[in-house]
C-alpha cells in the first residue's frame, strides 16, 4: 500500500492510537469506459421494456386472454416486487458468494428476464406446435403467456436495485454521480432503440419471413441485446467476496499500515478487492468481525427484522421514498395511458368500433403517433441526463428534483387541457426530463446520505447494532419498490377514475396534479446534503 502514494486512488489512514479507524477511505477512480460498461445493463433492460410496451398487448390479445384476467397480469408482478424487494436487497448486503454480493442476483434476474421474454413472445407458437387439442391449446397458451409477462416484469423491475447497489459498492462518490448519469443516458438510448425496432413492420421484411412472425423477430433482437449488455455489465467492475476479506488482513498490507480495527461493523458496503493501495472501510469492518457475529447477523435477517428496519429508517429516507412514490405515480399515470390518450382524445378515434371502420383506423394511427411520442421521451431522457451534469453545479440536486416535477406537471396539464398532435409531441420531451430525474436524483441523494453517515460512523465508531440489517442493497431496494407500489396505485385507481369520468383525459390531468403536488413535497420535505 505504501508504494501507491502517487496514484489518484491513494488514501491516508489515521493512526490506530487516534481512533482505530480509517480517516478518509474511498474506492479508486473508475475509468469512464468501465462506467459505460456498467451502464449497459440499463440499456438492455430498457430496450426489453420498450419491446414489451409495444408488443405485450397484441400478444395477450392474440392468445385470447379474457379481460377478467388482465388485472392479474398487471397486479401480480408489482405486488411481488413490492413485498420481496427489501428482503432480497438485504440478502444481497450479506451475500458471501465467491463472485461478489450483487452480481449473482443480477445474473439470476437477467436470466429470468430472458426466460420471461421467451415465454410471452414464443409461448403461443411453441404450445401450438406441441398441443393439438384446441381447448387445451388455448388454456396452455394463455397460461404460458401470462407466466412469461409476470416473470419478465418481476425480474425487470427487481433488477434495478441490485444494479444501483453494485454501482454504489465499487465507485467513489464522484463516480457514483457520474455512473448514475450514464445509467439514465443509456436507459433513454435503450428505450428509443426498442421503440424504433418495435415500429418496424417486420412481417413484410426478409427477416420476418425467415423467423416466422414479428414476435420471433423481436425476441431475437431482445435476447441478443440483453445477453450482450449483461455480459458487458457483469464484466465491468470486479467485486470481491466478503469471505476473502473475512479470512484476515490481506497480504498487501505493509508493516507501517495500522491493523484493521476489530470493532464497528459498517452498515453499507463495497465489496471491491483490497488492491492498488485501497482498502474499503466496510470490508475492513466486516472482515474483522469474528465468524460467530457474522452468522448471528445472517440468522437475525428475518422478515420481521427487515420490516422493523424499514419502519425505523431515518425520516429523510422515508421522505425520499414518498417523493419517489409521488413522482412514479404521476409518471406512470401518464405513460401507461398515453398511446390510448393519443388515439381517443388527440386523434378522436374509437377503439371499440369495428376493426375495418374509419374510427378504428384513426385510433390506430393515433396509437402509432403515440409510440413516436414515447420514442421522443426516451431520446430527451438521454439528452437531459447528459446536461444534468452541467445543471447540477448551478441549481443543485434540489433544483434538478423540483424542475423535473414542475416541467412534467405543467407539460401534462397543458396536453390534457389543449390536446393537439404537434404540441403533444413537442411536450413529450418533458416526459424525458421527468424520466431522467426519477432515474438519477433520488439515487444521488441516497449516495449523499450514505456518504454523510459513513463520515459520522468514522467519528463515532460502533454504530447502532439494531440497524446493522440495513445496508446499501436494502436502501436501493426500498427506493426501487416505490415503483411497484406506484404501479399498484395506478392500476387500481386510474381504471376507476376513467370509468367514473368517462374519458381518458382525467388520467393526464391526474398525472399533472400529482406531479405538482410532488413539486411542493420535494421542496419542503426532502432533505438535501450541502
Amino acid at each position: 500500500m505504501g508504494g501507491n502514494s502517487g496514484q489518484a486512488g491513494r488514501h491516508i489512514y489515521k493512526s490506530l492510537a487516534d481512533d482505530g479507524l480509517f480517516d478518509s477511505v474511498e474506492p479508486p477512480k473508475r475509468p469512464t469506459s468501465r462506467l459505460i460498461m456498467h451502464s449497459m445493463a440499463m440499456f438492455g433492460r430498457e430496450f426489453c421494456y420498450a419491446v414489451e410496451a409495444a408488443y405485450v398487448t397484441p400478444v395477450l390479445l392474440s392468445v385470447g386472454l379474457p379481460s377478467s384476467l388482465y388485472s392479474i397480469v398487471w397486479f401480480l408482478s408489482p405486488i411481488l416486487g413490492f413485498l420481496l424487494q427489501p428482503v432480497v436487497g438485504s440478502a444481497s448486503d450479506h451475500c458471501r458468494s465467491r463472485w461478489g454480493r450483487r452480481r449473482p442476483y443480477i445474473l439470476t434476474l437477467g436470466v429470468m428476464m430472458l426466460v420471461g421474454m421467451a415465454l410471452y413472445l414464443n409461448g403461443d407458437t411453441v404450445v401450438a406446435a406441441l398441443i393439438a387439442n384446441p381447448r387445451r391449446k388455448l388454456v396452455w397458451a394463455i397460461s404460458v403467456t401470462m407466466i412469461g409477462v409476470v416473470l419478465f416484469d418481476f425480474a425487470a423491475d427487481f433488477i434495478d436495485g441490485p444494479i444501483k447497489a453494485y454501482l454504489f459498492d465499487v465507485c467513489s462518490h464522484q463516480d457514483k454521480e457520474k455512473g448514475l448519469h450514464y445509467h439514465a443516458l443509456f436507459t433513454g438510448f435503450g428505450g428509443a432503440l426498442g421503440y424504433l425496432l418495435g415500429a418496424i413492420d417486420w412481417a413484410h421484411l426478409e427477416l420476418g419471413r425467415l423467423l416466422g412472425t414479428e414476435f420471433q423477430v423481436m425476441f431475437f433482437f431482445s435476447a441478443l441485446v440483453l445477453t450482450l449488455c449483461f455480459i458487458v455489465h457483469l464484466c465491468s467492475i470486479s467485486e470481491a467476496p466478503l469471505t476473502d476479506v473475512a479470512k484476515g488482513i490481506p497480504p498487501q498490507q505493509t508493516p507501517q499500515d495500522p491493523p484493521l480495527s476489530s470493532d464497528g461493523m459498517y452498515e453499507y458496503g463495497s465489496i471491491e478487492k483490497v488492491k492498488n493501495g485501497y482498502v474499503n472501510p466496510e470490508l475492513a469492518m466486516q472482515g474483522a468481525k469474528n465468524k460467530n457475529h457474522a452468522e448471528q447477523t445472517r440468522r437475525a435477517m428475518t422478515l420481521k427484522s427487515l420490516l422493523r428496519a424499514l419502519v425505523s429508517m431515518p425520516p429523510h429516507y422515508r421522505y425520499l421514498c414518498i417523493s419517489h412514490l409521488i413522482g412514479w405515480t404521476a409518471f406512470l399515470s401518464n405513460m401507461l395511458f398515453f398511446t390510448d390518450f393519443m388515439g381517443q382524445i388527440v386523434y378522436r378515434g374509437d377503439p371499440y368500433s369495428a376493426h375495418n371502420s374509419t374510427e378504428f383506423l384513426i385510433y390506430e394511427r393515433g396509437v402509432e403517433v403515440g409510440c413516436w411520442g414515447l420514442c421522443i421521451n426516451s431520446v430527451f431522457s438521454s439528452l437531459y441526463s447528459y446536461f444534468q451534469k452541467v445543471l447540477v453545479s448551478y441549481i443543485g440536486l434540489k433544483g434538478l428534483y423540483f424542475t423535473g416535477y414542475l416541467l412534467f406537471g405543467l407539460g401534462t396539464g397543458f396536453i390534457g387541457l389543449f390536446p393537439n398532435v404537434y404540441s403533444t409531441l413537442v411536450l413529450c420531451s418533458l416526459f424525458g426530463v421527468m424520466s431522467s430525474t426519477l432515474y438519477t436524483v433520488p439515487f444521488n441523494l441516497i449516495t449523499e446520505y450514505h456518504r454523510e453517515e459513513e463520515k459520522e460512523r468514522q467519528q463515532a465508531p460502533g454504530g447502532d447494532p439494531d440497524n446493522s440489517v440495513r445496508g446499501k442493497g436494502m436502501d436501493c431496494a426500498t427506493l426501487t419498490c416505490m415503483v411497484q407500489l406506484a404501479q399498484i396505485l395506478v392500476g387500481g385507481g386510474l381504471g376507476f377514475l376513467v370509468n367514473t369520468a368517462g374519458t381518458v383525459v382525467v388520467v393526464v390531468i391526474t398525472a399533472s396534479a400529482v406531479a405538482l403536488i410532488g413539486c411542493c413535497f420535494v421542496a419542503l420535505f426532502v432533505r438535501y446534503v450541502d
